[in-house]
């Protein structure tokens, strides 16, 4: 658990260097490649509390919840720095390692680079097929990695660089507060993305609030602003990233939070809209599971008194390579998230400022009656937008 120190790669198994998460396309904590099928994060007490005692009921819209790791800075004789991982107690023995041959391709080309915290320009060429994402330059110039000097945001990019800039400010952040020998904790999730080829992913900040019951007043009164200045006042879900892959193109389309923040009430539906599209036609095969996995989250979260999900995210994931086997959008929706037809998926995320009765974290957290009102009214909006958009309107 939280308390057991890991034991070092000599006692187990090789240690891990740790990648930032090349399909990540929302939040502010940099998301880490463990290996093909996991992913890391650091560990928030509260966080941990949620994912240990998780409801079964919800355990089907959530990552799985895989162990603790601890992990530490390195750095080179140039002054690059590199987060590697000690596999221990805190990990299942199911996982594997990146340093093993085989795995995402895009993964490994990350992998043969070292990221200096002060230089992160970077060129990639194009060299693996299929699941790659870096498909031509990528280069950091400045904070708002989208936007133009106009403040605009392009409408296509070849690749989504919001991992790589958190993983740049997460690097900074450690190297300046923590010398190199510190172990942090990091949570191993499931890569609730890794079975697509393709991943087109839609963010949402789900809820009329965003503050955790434990912020201070200033934070509580920044975040009160975005949502009133947002459509997570009006709708309750807001867009905080986006990637989907255009056929006509072979570029995926990005856009971030800032961008989400902006956005009318109209604008989130046609932003939602063209989350279904692949540059050539509206994927309108998609909205039915969508929906219907929506709608049976919705029965779920309805039944969960005391939650409270602040600043937790949605995501809505499918495949951006179309499937060949029309016929199979007519099946029945099938409840396993793993074996629908349309490879459609829907999870929550995020849990560093959910609370509920009994949390671990927090023995004392603010009392809420009933179930999260405030989320159920964002899940309700996005279902009938996607119901008028199924229905042509």
């Amino acid at each position: 658990m939280v308390g057991q120190s890991p034991l070092s790669p000599a006692e187990g198994r090789a240690a891990v260097l740790l990648q930032p998460f090349v399909h990540q396309v929302g939040g502010h904590t940099s998301m880490l490649t463990y290996d093909e099928h996991t992913v890391c994060k650091p560990l928030v007490s509260q966080e941990l509390s949620f994912y240990e005692s998780l409801p079964l009921a919800m355990r089907q819209f959530t990552p799985q919840y895989k162990g603790i790791v601890s992990v530490h800075l390195k750095k080179d004789s140039l002054g690059n720095l590199t987060l590697i991982a000690s596999p221990g107690l805190g990990q299942p023995d199911g996982c594997g390692r990146l340093d093993s041959a085989g795995g995402d391709p895009a993964v490994t080309l990350w992998h043969k680079r070292k990221w200096s915290h002060t230089q992160v320009t970077k060129t990639f060429k194009d060299s693996c097929p299929g699941k790659m994402l870096l498909r031509t330059e990528l280069q950091y110039h400045t904070d708002s990695l989208l936007e133009d000097a106009n403040g605009k945001q392009p409408e296509r990019k070849s690749h989504n660089p919001w991992g790589l800039h958190c993983h740049r400010q997460h690097l900074n952040r450690m190297s300046s507060k923590h010398n190199e020998n510190k172990l942090h904790q990091f949570l191993l999730l499931e890569n609730v993305v890794s079975k697509y080829s393709y991943p087109c992913i839609l963010d949402l900040k789900m809820g009329t609030r965003q503050h955790g019951d434990d912020a201070s007043e200033e934070k509580k009164a920044r975040h009160i602003k975005k949502c009133e200045q947002s459509t997570s006042a009006s709708l309750g879900v807001r867009i905080c990233g986006m990637q989907v892959y255009q056929a006509d193109t072979g570029h995926f389309l990005c856009k971030d939070k800032y961008y989400g923040r902006k956005l009318s009430p109209e604008g989130f539906r046609q932003t939602l809209r063209q989350f279904l599209c692949d540059g050539n036609r509206l994927r309108a095969e998609l909205l039915e599971p969508i929906i219907l996995r929506l709608k049976a989250l919705l029965a779920v979260i309805r039944k969960q008194s005391s939650y409270r999900f602040y600043s937790s995210s949605l995501l809505i994931i499918y495949d951006g390579q179309e499937r060949k086997e029309s016929a199979d959008h007519h099946l029945p929706f099938s409840k396993s998230h793993g074996a629908n037809p349309s490879r459609v998926d829907v999870r929550m995320i995020d849990f560093a400022h959910t609370t509920f009765k009994g949390s671990k974290s927090n023995p004392n957290p603010t009392p809420y009656d009933g179930p999260d009102h405030g989320y159920i009214f964002g899940l309700e909006n996005l279902i009938k937008i996607l119901q008028n958009l199924s229905e042509g309107k």
